[in-house]
């Protein structure tokens, strides 16, 4: 019988298959080394966000208070400013208009129309008037 020997090739492609499934199997274990590690210190580091987050929230409020307290003193300097001012805007539109009523009545009463208390006054006397004629009717 003949004997048969087996020579091993010796290529470069299972050298480099060789080293792409290296690459491949150090790549598995960093994954599960991060997975982890992750797993371990992923809720630590989840509670250190929190505190962040609730310190960060704290301050905010600080400032929004401040904030609000200042934005509400202006609006009642503001307001009470507003009040005043229009006290003497009040004051002010009183005067011109007795100072109007003034001169339209005088004018009027240049003119010979009679005014208000003119109307008024003659208005009673009529009345006072009828009433007599009434009780003199009457009587007879």
């Amino acid at each position: 019988m003949a004997k048969v020997t087996l020579k091993k090739k010796t290529d470069v492609q299972p050298t480099a298959l060789n080293e792409v499934k290296s690459y491949a199997r150090k790549i598995w274990l960093a994954g599960l080394g991060a997975y982890t590690k992750v797993g371990q210190e992923g809720s630590e580091y989840f509670q250190e966000l929190i505190k962040a987050g609730q310190t960060v929230e704290s301050k905010g409020k600080k400032v929004v208070t401040t904030q609000l307290e200042a934005a509400n003193t202006q609006i009642d300097s503001v307001k009470s400013d507003v009040t005043s001012f229009r006290g003497k805007v009040e004051v002010q539109l009183d005067k011109v208009e007795k100072a109007f009523d003034t001169r339209v009545a005088s004018a009027l009463n240049r003119i010979g129309i009679p005014s208000k208390h003119d109307v008024e006054t003659l208005s009673a006397k009529l009345d006072e008037l009828t009433a007599l004629l009434e009780r003199v009717a009457r009587k007879h």
